[in-house]
Order: C-alpha cells, then sequence, then structure tokens
C-alpha cells in the first residue's frame, strides 16, 4: 500500500499543530512575532522581540511543545507494538495498567520522598522521579506478561483487560493510603497524576526525560519486522531465526520506559497508544515497518493539539491534557469493543 499521502497529510497536520502551539494561549501571539522569533535563531540576527514574548516562547512553550510531541509519539508507538505483540487491537499501555503502574511509583517519591525514600532520593537525585516511574511500568507489563503466559486465554484482550482494570484498581488503593499520608504539596501533585497535564513542563523536564523517550522512539522502528513476523506465530519466528521470547522483552522494556518517562513529566495520558495505531492500520495496514514510525508522527499531532484544545475550552484556564485525550479516546474505544463484538457476531 503506498503510504506516501497518509504520510504528507500527517506531517502537515503535526506543522500547524506545532504553530498553532506556539502561537495560542493565555499570552496571544501573532504569525509574525513567531516568525520573528524563528528567524532569530540564525547566526548573526539582531532581531529583538518585547520580552515577555521572548519568555513565552522559549521558557514556557516551545519545552510544553517538544514534550507533549515527544509523550505523544512515544505512546502512540508503545500502543503500536504493544497490540503487534499481543496481536490485538484493542491492546493498550494504559488499558493494561501500564500507566498506573508507573504514575504509583512516581507519587511514592513525591509522597514519601522526604521521608521513607530519602535514600533513593539521595541516590539518584533528579533521576529519582523518572526511574521510580520506569520501574512501576516495568513491574506492571511484567505481571502482564507473566499472566499472558499462564492463564488459558491469556492473549485475549478480556483477560488482558481484566488484570489491567485488577491492577489498576490496586494502585488507586495504595494510591489512596499515600493521599491520606501527604501534605498540601503532595495532595496537589497527586492531582496532576491522575489528570495529566503539559503546563508546567520546563527545559530541565525536558533534558531528563526526553533521552529515555527518544531512546524507545529509535527502539520501537527497530523491532517492526520482528513484529510482522511474530504476528505469523512464534514456531514462524523460531524457524526464522527469531527468538520470540527476547522480541517480547524488548517490547516490554521499551514500553515501560516510553511510559514510564512520559508519566514522570505528564501524569496519566490515556487512549494515545490505543486510537492512533489502530487508525493508522485501518489507513495503511498492518505492516510494523509503517506503522510504528506513522503512529508516531500522528500520536505527536494528537497530543498537540489535545493541549491545544486544554487551554482554549476554559481559556484563560487550562483543562487537564488527560481530559481531552479520554473525551476522545472513551467512546473510541465503546465503538471498537461492539465493532468487534459485531463482527464475532457475525462470525457465528
Amino acid at each position: 500500500m503506498n503510504t506516501t499521502p497518509f504520510s504528507l497529510a500527517m506531517c502537515a497536520l503535526l506543522a500547524l499543530a506545532v504553530v498553532m502551539a506556539l502561537a495560542i494561549g493565555a499570552v496571544p501571539v501573532s504569525l509574525d512575532q513567531l516568525g520573528l522569533w524563528t528567524l532569530q535563531w540564525w547566526p548573526g540576527s539582531a532581531i529583538e522581540l518585547p520580552r515577555h514574548v521572548q519568555i513565552v516562547l522559549s521558557d514556557i512553550r516551545m519545552p510544553r511543545l517538544l514534550m507533549g510531541m515527544l509523550i505523544g509519539a512515544s505512546l502512540a508507538m508503545a500502543g503500536a507494538a504493544i497490540q503487534g505483540l499481543f496481536r490485538n487491537p484493542l491492546a493498550d499501555p494504559g488499558l493494561i495498567g501500564v500507566s498506573s503502574g508507573a504514575a504509583l511509583a512516581a507519587l511514592a517519591v513525591i509522597v514519601l520522598g522526604n521521608t521513607l525514600l530519602a535514600g533513593w532520593m539521595t541516590s539518584f537525585g533528579f533521576l529519582a522521579l523518572p526511574l521510580a516511574a520506569f520501574g512501576g511500568a516495568l513491574a506492571v507489563t511484567w505481571i502482564i506478561y507473566w499472566i499472558a503466559k499462564r492463564t488459558p486465554g491469556g492473549g485475549q484482550i478480556t483477560t488482558l483487560i481484566l488484570a489491567g482494570v485488577a491492577i489498576t484498581a490496586f494502585a488507586g488503593a495504595v494510591s489512596g493510603i499515600l493521599t491520606f499520608l501527604a501534605n498540601d504539596a503532595a495532595l496537589r501533585s497527586f492531582t496532576f497524576w491522575s489528570m495529566g497535564s503539559l503546563a508546567s513542563v520546563t527545559w530541565r523536564d525536558l533534558a531528563v526525560s526526553a533521552p529515555w523517550i527518544v531512546v524507545s522512539l529509535i527502539a520501537f522502528p527497530l523491532l517492526a519486522p520482528a513484529l510482522n513476523v511474530l504476528l505469523m506465530g512464534e514456531s514462524v519466528c523460531e524457524h526464522l531465526g527469531i527468538d520470540p521470547h527476547r522480541i517480547r522483552r524488548l517490547v516490554f522494556v521499551f514500553t515501560a520506559l516510553a511510559v514510564g518517562a512520559g508519566v514522570s513529566v505528564a501524569g496519566m495520558i490515556g487512549f494515545v497508544g490505543l486510537v492512533v495505531p489502530h487508525l493508522v492500520r485501518l489507513s495503511i495496514g498492518p505492516d510494523h515497518r509503517a506503522l510504528i514510525p506513522l503512529s508516531g508522527i500522528v500520536g505527536a499531532a494528537l497530543l498537540v493539539w489535545a493541549d491545544i484544545l486544554a487551554r482554549l475550552v476554559v481559556a484563560p484556564a487550562e483543562l487537564p491534557i488527560g481530559i481531552i485525550t479520554a473525551l476522545i479516546g472513551g467512546p473510541f474505544f465503546l465503538y471498537l469493543l461492539l465493532r468487534q463484538n459485531d463482527g464475532a457476531l457475525n462470525h457465528e
């Protein structure tokens, strides 16, 4: 299938989102000012902008935009890889509890960082939060893998979703205990984790989390050929010299890396890993060599557009971006479930 038209359309959508994200907000920035701000980075440029415009673009909107693009791309790629791994288009890191595990670990560091986890904070410093989120995501991912291997029909989406519900419920219970123990500052942070937001992203947040996310963005496309073979079954993989268990481990590790790094900065942002790969698959087919990178582009565009909506709906205040993605993804997920059930009935 020729993917060029779809690729160009999605790149154009992302480019438009970039311009809109830099221009729209509580402090409006004109296209002329945006163009001058871009030109001033050229060597030898003598262009000067008003101080407030410079601060808004360079210190607030640019790191927020880059972080949104990275998180959207990584969540979408992780969703595409997880769906290919389980051979089910309804699998998603959020639905199977990976995001909940990452958020719980991050919340534990926030609430207990000065008491029980003081040693962890001292040892890892500013890396303590992303490392904890990665560890929580990885732990949940391995639990899901263990369930899928040992439960009859463990690869079925019903089993995975039920496991995700159980894990999310447990994580919610522990989060409730931590909330009870938390002070006012930690309670405000808990609200941030539960709904997701890019509003407070800084260049330091980007410097800490971006390298982890970039590693996953590089790794997922490299795993695409093996995921294509895995769609044909484990025996075919083994005959071709590909270790399916190694592929699973790599997908799990990089999914945990992507989700953990994203959650450590932006909190819980759901449904990106479900909606985007499914839409891209419907548009270009199931070949992971095109599906995974294009899912990254569409995921970046979706999250940036969701962030723009979050700024506009209740301006000058902002909605948490997780609310926007849930409003988009929740009905879409129900549609997919109904469509799958209708297909099953038609085959009976």
